[in-house]
């Protein structure tokens, strides 16, 4: 995995999926500041790489959670990255939105509801967890039993490793912000000293942005 973890991180800096701003960062819906931008959904436009994402995301799966009966993307992201998978593995498919819908059905949830079925849930990108936590929620109310989540990449928050961990869900991820870094100085995308200040965002990205506009 650590291998992988490398390959997809250069490839996310490659197609400028991922862009490194610390001196002048990007805002989140939230408020925090970041010097770091994650748009996985550039990886779908370059087949090589989505095939490559679309391996190491059944590799995963077949190794963590074996006994896995369904695939379950977070909308709207984490949709099409399930559906390659789906078809990968000849497995079903169903989406989770954040909420139910307004209108029509009210679904939450697309797709056939089978109780107790197992199932992996698929994200494109994990930042605090929040999204994550109401589609798994959303999935055990509907009593799919929910064996865990793979994710393209995550940045490493403290908050969402805790959060995972009360509601006792295993979370896997292709890449991580420590791999994007090092790599990203392995390409001359940036100096040591830059990484420094990268990785006290991670540490705690709600004070470094009150740091920053200082």
């Amino acid at each position: 995995m650590k291998k992988i973890a490398e390959q997809i991180a250069g490839h996310l800096l490659e197609i400028e999926a991922i862009r490194l701003r610390p001196y002048e960062p990007f805002q989140w819906t939230s408020g925090w500041l970041s010097p770091i931008y994650c748009d996985n959904r550039l990886t779908l436009s370059y087949p090589h790489i989505r095939t490559f994402i679309k391996n190491a995301f059944v590799e995963t799966i077949q190794k963590h959670f074996p006994e896995t009966e369904c695939i379950a993307g977070v909308a709207t992201a984490g949709i099409p990255q399930a559906s390659l998978i789906a078809d990968a593995m000849n497995l079903p498919l169903i989406y989770v939105r954040s909420e139910a819908k307004k209108h029509g059905l009210g679904n939450q949830i697309e797709g056939k509801i089978v109780p107790l079925q197992k199932v992996v849930v698929i994200e494109d990108l994990v930042s605090t967890g929040g999204s994550s936590v109401k589609v798994i929620e959303a999935l055990r109310n509907a009593n799919f039993q929910v064996l865990g989540l793979v994710s393209i990449m995550n940045y490493g928050f403290e908050q969402a490793e805790k959060t995972f961990e009360a509601m006792n869900i295993p979370f896997v991820s292709l890449t991580n912000f420590q791999e994007v870094i090092i790599e990203a100085v392995k390409r001359d995308l940036i100096s040591e000293k830059t990484m420094a200040i990268l990785q006290e965002w991670r540490k705690k990205p709600e004070n470094w942005g009150k740091v920053i506009q200082s």
